[in-house]
């Protein structure tokens, strides 16, 4: 498997300072933010890399003679927000993404399938968890058509381009889980749509990763690695579900989603957490999620993102890094 990092991590680095990071981790692709929730902080000249090939080629040259190369643009955000000020903005990016991956002989963006408001006027999401009611379904009726047709406008784009489009299945979005990513390719009929397999999100969610792998197949585009503990003393108490989040004021450090939305701080004693590939889940659990992806396309990346607050910024990477090429040794070289 061709293994990288997700850039995010290193925004506090210059972009060849990042790519040293990761040759120095023995990996060779480094994913890059291109918009959404976050900033294109190592591509700062994306506008001009869109229209001047002199631009393109001063940026891909940071990469000649390294060993590590761009392992797909990432713009993870809600491109289907009510507020024009997100949505509108963010749908920009995936399309702007999409652009800019053929301009540099990329093939696969990352992004969500984004999550509209419950009705018309509507100015916040909606994330209808359990649809026991008769008002939720109408509310999922509603949102499944505003999906439908970005993604079928979409998918035509990425076509058009010779990309593909992949959606983390993560909660807070339509497209969470199986069921929802077939049910968005049968209204959309997508053939450039499909998933990122960030096994993270499954976790902690009860899912099987390696399950959902085999199950989706030839619609899972790319991976993430990161891992999840569990932590059962509050799991028991308080459920997955736990919404113990405090918000965080002006005053403190905080992350700007778009327009007048910040993410909100971790709750104190959480029923689970993000933490570093082995922390949660061992070597040989990653080394069947690393087959199961190999099945699919063994020229698929698998990048670490690196979420673990417990653990600096490379140390965190060594040991995912550790996990994963240890992992994939196992899978090439079986005892």
């Amino acid at each position: 498997m061709k293994l990288g990092v997700y850039n995010a991590i290193l925004h506090d680095r210059t972009l060849p300072e990042a790519i040293e990071v990761v040759a120095q981790l023995g990996l060779t692709g480094l994913e890059l933010n291109t918009g959404g929730f976050l900033p294109a902080t190592h591509l700062p000249t994306l506008d001009e890399v869109l229209e001047s090939d002199s631009a393109r080629d001063d940026f891909l040259g940071q990469f000649e003679g390294t060993g590590v190369q761009i392992a797909g643009l990432n713009c993870n955000g809600n491109p289907l927000h009510p507020k024009p000020v997100i949505g509108d903005a963010h749908a920009a990016d995936v399309r702007r993404s999409i652009r800019l991956a053929e301009r540099l002989g990329q093939n696969r963006v990352v992004t969500m399938s984004g999550l509209p408001g419950g009705e018309p006027g509507a100015t916040v999401v909606n994330w209808v968890v359990n649809a026991w009611n008769s008002a939720a379904l109408d509310v999922l009726d509603y949102q499944w058509d505003i999906a439908a047709r970005f993604w079928r406008e979409t998918d035509r784009f990425a076509a058009e381009h010779g990309v593909k489009v992949a959606l983390e299945l993560h909660p807070q979005n339509l497209v969470f889980n199986s069921a929802d990513v077939h049910q968005l390719i049968d209204r959309t009929g997508a053939t450039h749509v499909g998933v990122e397999l960030d096994a993270s999100h499954l976790f902690w969610q009860q899912m099987d990763p390696v399950a959902v792998v085999r199950h989706l197949g030839d619609l899972v585009f790319h991976a993430a690695a990161k891992d999840v503990r569990i932590n059962p003393e509050w799991a028991r108490l308080n459920g997955v579900l736990d919404n113990s989040f405090r918000r965080l004021d002006s005053t403190e450090p905080r992350t700007n989603l778009g327009g007048d939305e910040w993410a909100n701080e971790w709750p104190q004693n959480s029923a689970w957490d993000f933490v570093a590939l082995g922390r949660g889940h061992d070597t040989a659990f990653w080394t069947e999620f690393l087959r199961a992806l190999r099945d699919v396309d063994p020229n698929m990346w698998v990048n670490i993102e690196h979420e673990d607050v417990s653990l600096g910024r490379i140390e965190g990477l060594e040991v995912a890094a550790d996990v994963l090429t240890r992992a994939n040794a196992a899978l090439t070289n079986p005892a």
